[in-house]
């Protein structure tokens, strides 16, 4: 066995392509704008197309960026999107992030059946339905030493009761952790087609869905992360990177917390106070 390991290329994705669901802002812009960076052919898909398309052209000062139109949610427009995908990408798609997402807070007597129907329908069937719809491409890409990869987006809520947003979130929290449960079963099942299946839980990023959280409480929020900020974007572009590169080729199934030990924690501790 050769003892040398090339780690000048462990990292690399130059030459794959990917397509990141709700690419056209917050987590999914930062992720995108990584695998672009990254050598990565980027496809970004979001509901809105002036947003969408505004966001292709920041984006594509990195690399080559293509906005897709589409709510993931539909059926129909679900099926144009993969269609687009398969004409344009005979030879696979390397990576597939599923990171589009929807949330809702309210108390628990004002909080509407239409609303928890909602956010599951986006943030669980969606992810569901498009990595089955997108199977086949997935596994024109992938190989048995370097598989195509899923990476789903869960978040910190799926890990812990969240505490420090004052409205209750049910259905979000309810919908990250069947993600986190949805990626180990997928995980195991499309295995042997050469797709791995991995999840990344964030905690507080700077974005449309957490400004408002993070502007209200961001004091509590630093005191109840032991690293004591909110992520950057390197962060989650980070843990993207390895799950998606040759140094991630081996890790199937997990969920991957990246939130500076968040969901772990009690909390503000006031006699470690200096």
């Amino acid at each position: 066995m050769d003892d040398a390991i090339d780690v000048k290329t462990l990292f690399s994705l130059k030459g794959k392509t990917a397509l990141v669901t709700g690419g056209s802002s917050g987590l999914g812009f930062m992720m995108a704008t990584g695998l672009l960076q990254s050598g990565v052919k980027v496809y970004i898909a979001s509901r809105k197309r002036q947003k969408c398309e505004d966001a292709a052209t920041r984006l594509s000062r990195f690399g080559e960026c293509i906005p897709i139109v589409a709510d993931v949610t539909d059926a129909g427009q679900r099926r144009q999107l993969v269609a687009h995908l398969r004409d344009k990408e005979p030879a696979g798609l390397s990576i597939l992030v599923n990171n589009a997402g929807a949330n809702w807070g309210a108390q628990i007597s004002d909080y509407p059946d239409e609303a928890f129907q909602k956010v599951l329908n986006t943030n669980v069937s969606a992810v569901f339905s498009l990595t089955r719809d997108l199977l086949d491409l997935l596994e024109l890409a992938g190989s048995r030493q370097d598989p195509a990869r899923v990476v789903n987006i869960g978040s910190m809520d799926g890990l812990h009761v969240p505490i420090v947003q004052r409205v209750p979130t049910f259905a979000y929290s309810a919908s990250k952790a069947a993600v986190h449960h949805l990626t180990r079963t997928l995980a195991v099942d499309i295995a042997a087609r050469n797709i791995t299946v991995n999840a990344i839980a964030p905690g507080f990023f700077e974005s449309k869905m957490a400004d408002q959280v993070i502007g209200q409480f961001i004091v509590d929020i630093e005191a109840d992360c032991p690293l004591g900020r909110v992520g950057r974007p390197e962060d989650i572009v980070g843990a993207l990177l390895y799950l998606s590169s040759r140094a991630g080729a081996y890790v199937n199934g997990v969920v991957i917390p990246v939130d500076g030990g968040t969901s772990i924690s009690k909390g503000a501790r006031p006699w470690m106070e200096n």
